[in-house]
């Protein structure tokens, strides 16, 4: 099911005619819809060293993108018509994406722009399995050291997932596994 997730499709149909996108980092489905869109600027912020080899990728595939150093994620969200931030896992309270996104979230939302919260097939969590991700990033490092953040669920406008573009985040507060109690270990410092 993950092999075949519709998300990337489903986003590539959803993002308007000719947009300025802003993207962090290589976001894998995200990547997947923009390389077969022609009509599509990207604005790459080059988040954990990576923004800078998927802007290349795009160029080869005659992608108009552009990588902005971490320095430039305000002004590169307020040039932007979109916000696309890929979850690698999602829960009731938000998203996990990758460091920077919580800040790309909050320009966009004082912005009044839409941040589209791409959440592909298996990346929606129960809460107790949600909570225990929360616990373990709570006691890995200092949060400016880790490489992915959480982004409140009140900057989000919108998620796509397999189930096409919906407004509003409730989709996130739909699991798509079961709570496994082996992992709800709890962490300590």
């Amino acid at each position: 099911q993950i092999d075949d997730d519709p998300t990337p499709e489903l986003l590539y149909d959803a993002i308007p005619e000719d947009a300025t996108v802003c993207v962090l980092g290589w976001p894998d489905l995200v990547g997947e819809a923009i390389l077969r869109r022609g009509d599509v600027c990207v604005l790459a912020v080059d988040m954990l060293g990576e923004g800078s080899g998927f802007v290349q990728r795009l160029r080869r595939a005659d992608v108009d993108a552009e990588v902005v150093a971490p320095a430039g994620l305000g002004a590169a969200v307020s040039a932007a018509d979109l916000v696309l931030l890929e979850a690698s896992a999602a829960g009731p309270e938000g998203i996990l994406a990758v460091a920077g996104s919580r800040a790309a979230a909050a320009v966009a939302y004082c912005s009044e722009l839409p941040v589209w919260a791409v959440v592909g097939h298996g990346r929606r969590l129960p809460g107790p399995l949600w909570s225990a991700l929360l616990n373990r990033l709570e006691h890995a490092a200092d949060p400016w050291e880790l490489d992915d953040e959480v982004v409140p669920a009140g900057t989000i406008s919108h998620v796509v997932g397999p189930d096409g573009l919906r407004a509003g985040t409730a989709d996130l507060d739909v699991p798509e596994c079961p709570a496994a109690p082996e992992l709800l270990k709890l962490v300590s410092r």
